[in-house]
């Protein structure tokens, strides 16, 4: 809030003005809830088998995730001279850890009620992986293909949830031992770019024709759409876009977006191999620069595109709608439900998003914004008590028998997030 003004006396003598010190922006950058909104949309609409580019919508939130982490760490050293990582990782379980908690738990509670025997085994196998956030991993070394295994597994969408999981824990150690000092900008964004271009490479070289998992879901080979969005926050970047005025901001954003939207309607996920040798480093590459021009200028027609409240409601619940809809998608089935095609997909959206916003009322918002005893030595307590009940949860769930029951994948959604 602006303070009022008041009268200053003359000055003795004429002074140079002191340099200004630049502060943190708190400004919100309404856009970007808006692709958030846009990212999980792909992603639903993948899930249901109506958009073979929908699975780009993780990449996006990656790009997305890498900004706003670094952004706000950035300021944070800026501004304190350090970075207080255990308060960082305190706000980031607040923020991610209750809502995968209740999906866990309401997850196999389900599939224990409704589902199919093997749908319970994968589930108790993986639930564990998951809680842990080595999902990714997991399936990686278990070889589940993620193109036509997912729907056997309810947790399967849940790998790029772990990748960000482990970006949070290591990525802002690196920024502690980097953003001290003078030039802090200029090193985050090299590394920050260095790190993007040996992510690269290793998909490259570890990409084989037979099955694309390995890369697809690995954090070493993932890394560069974090990367890149954290090096669109760093200081050399937002120099570089400042220069545009905000009518070539806008022209750039909606050359950007008209680019992305078209490659996601071009992509078939593993029948495009060039995704994997190259195209999902660009198309990461064109989303870190599309936030950083609506960053720059979001009042331009693509950033009001994006700030639109449809997109931007959708986009504050876009974590709890990611968690809950691929369970939602393999319970309601086309048998359970009597229905298919749009119809089907209607009710799952329907259903997806409810789930989302009570998620959102009842468990997120009261544990991150009201909860006094979620913070500190509380909070920690907490945090152990309930991934010690998941944990006796998963014990008292009896395993299904062996050879018990079937799921077939082929009324289920297109691949696992």
């Amino acid at each position: 809030m602006p303070l009022p003004a008041t009268p200053s006396p003359a000055p003795r003598r004429a002074r140079a003005a002191p340099s200004p010190v630049p502060r943190p922006s708190r400004r919100h950058i309404a856009p970007l809830d808006g692709l958030r909104g846009v990212a999980v949309l792909g992603v639903l609409f993948f899930h249901a088998g109506h958009f073979d580019g929908g699975f780009l919508g993780v990449d996006l939130f990656f790009v997305l995730s890498g900004f706003l982490i670094t952004g706000l760490l950035l300021k944070e050293a800026a501004r304190d001279g350090r970075i207080d990582l255990l308060a960082f990782w305190g706000r980031r379980a607040r923020r991610l850890l209750p809502a995968l908690a209740v999906v866990l738990a309401g997850t196999l509670l389900l599939v224990w009620a409704l589902g199919p025997p093997n749908l319970l085994r994968y589930a108790l196998d993986d639930g564990p992986w998951v809680a842990a956030n080595l999902a990714n991993w997991h399936f990686v070394a278990d070889r589940v293909g993620y193109w036509d295994s997912a729907g056997t597994r309810v947790f399967s969408h849940l790998w790029s949830i772990a990748v960000e999981e482990q970006f949070y824990v290591v990525w802002p150690l690196v920024l502690c031992l980097l953003a001290r000092g003078r030039g802090a900008g200029r090193r985050v964004a090299a590394v920050a770019a260095a790190g993007a271009v040996a992510s690269l490479v290793l998909m490259v070289v570890l990409t084989t024709a037979a099955d694309t998992t390995r890369v697809y879901e690995g954090t070493d080979t993932r890394a560069f759409s974090l990367l890149l969005g954290a090096l669109a926050a760093t200081e050399p970047a937002a120099r570089l876009v400042s220069r545009l005025g905000e009518r070539a901001a806008g022209r750039w954003s909606l050359a950007l977006a008209a680019g992305i939207g078209a490659y996601w309607i071009a992509a078939d996920g593993q029948n495009s191999p060039s995704l994997f040798r190259g195209g999902l480093f660009l198309h990461a590459l064109a989303a870190a620069l599309l936030i950083a021009c609506l960053a720059r200028a979001p009042r331009t027609p693509a950033g009001r595109f994006f700030a639109a409240a449809p997109l931007r409601r959708l986009g504050t619940v876009s974590y709890s709608l990611y968690l809950w809809h691929w369970p939602v998608y393999l319970l309601l089935s086309e048998e359970r439900l009597g229905l298919v095609g749009a119809s089907r997909t209607a009710v799952l959206l329907a259903v997806s998003v409810a789930l989302a916003v009570l998620s959102k009322v009842l468990v997120e918002d009261p544990v991150r914004f009201r909860a006094r005893w979620a913070k500190g030595r509380t909070g920690a307590v907490a945090l152990v008590a309930a991934f010690a009940a998941l944990a006796a949860l998963w014990a008292a769930v009896p395993q299904p028998r062996t050879g018990e029951g079937s799921v077939d994948v082929t009324r289920l959604g297109s691949g696992g997030g």
